[in-house]
């Protein structure tokens, strides 16, 4: 049903431009041909006619007059027809725009985020809406049920407008903001953790590197001594395990 009243609406549109056109374009011919007419340089029109019985003298050029004469003035009374036809149309026809209601809502809703909006009871709370957006400076070219179905629409989400007002999603905002300063505080020190268990273990990897050479230095020695314990006798033997037992200790000492 919408659809074919749409069809019918740009039919008639088109329609209204045709004769429009058709109508400038005939009072342009018949000025053009009646001056030319006057002027000698076409014919008038010739016609046959006869009133009470006896001919009309003349009868074409007073038809062909009268006629240039009366689409002229069609031609100076379509503007203004065009303009009362597209008011009546416009009043007649009218329709909410929903793009139109949803630009007046969002003025609506964020003055009542805003706390803007101080009236409970239902009908006190449209009206109060409804004043601002009426004072409201880019709504002002906005039909007056355009502007009541938002003050309506914003009434109803009053409850919405409360949960999520200026000073609650600035609340939220500076809580996110502290929780996200935390989390880089904990991954700074989270990195420098990092570095330091990077250290210590490039640190005992030195270490163990260092009791190992340790270790084989140790080990070299006792086969030097186990060579020359013949000729040093027991109780040298005896003295030089003790100490080397007491040197490979130091490195477990110092860990």
């Amino acid at each position: 049903m919408v659809t074919v009243l749409h069809g019918l609406r740009v039919i008639g549109f088109l329609l209204h431009r045709l004769a429009f056109v058709l109508v400038v374009l005939a009072a342009l011919g018949a000025v053009v041909a009646t001056a030319l007419a006057i002027a000698g340089g076409l014919p008038w029109l010739e016609l046959s006619l006869s009133y009470g019985g006896e001919s009309v003298a003349n009868a074409g050029v007073w038809v062909q007059s009268s006629l240039t004469g009366l689409v002229v003035l069609l031609a100076f009374f379509l503007p203004s027809t065009r303009r009362i036809l597209t008011l009546e149309n416009s009043h007649r026809s009218f329709q909410l725009g929903m793009h139109d209601v949803a630009r007046a809502y969002h003025h609506a809703h964020a003055a009542d985020r805003a706390d803007a909006f101080k009236l409970s009871s239902e009908f006190d709370s449209v009206r109060e809406r409804l004043v601002y957006l009426r004072q409201h400076p880019d709504l002002g070219s906005l039909e007056p049920e355009v502007l009541e179905a938002a003050a309506q629409m914003s009434h109803i989400s009053k409850e919405l407008s409360d949960t999520y007002s200026d000073e609650a999603l600035a609340r939220a905002r500076d809580f996110l903001r502290q929780r996200q300063s935390e989390v880089e505080r904990f991954n700074s020190r989270l990195d420098q953790a990092k570095i330091v268990a990077t250290e210590l273990k490039h640190w005992l990897h030195e270490v163990d590197l260092e009791e190992s050479v340790a270790a084989s230095q140790l080990e070299r020695l006792r086969d030097e001594l186990r060579e020359v314990m013949p000729e040093l006798g027991v109780q040298v033997m005896l003295d030089a395990e003790a100490e080397a037992e007491n040197v490979s200790r130091l490195p477990r000492a110092a860990e």
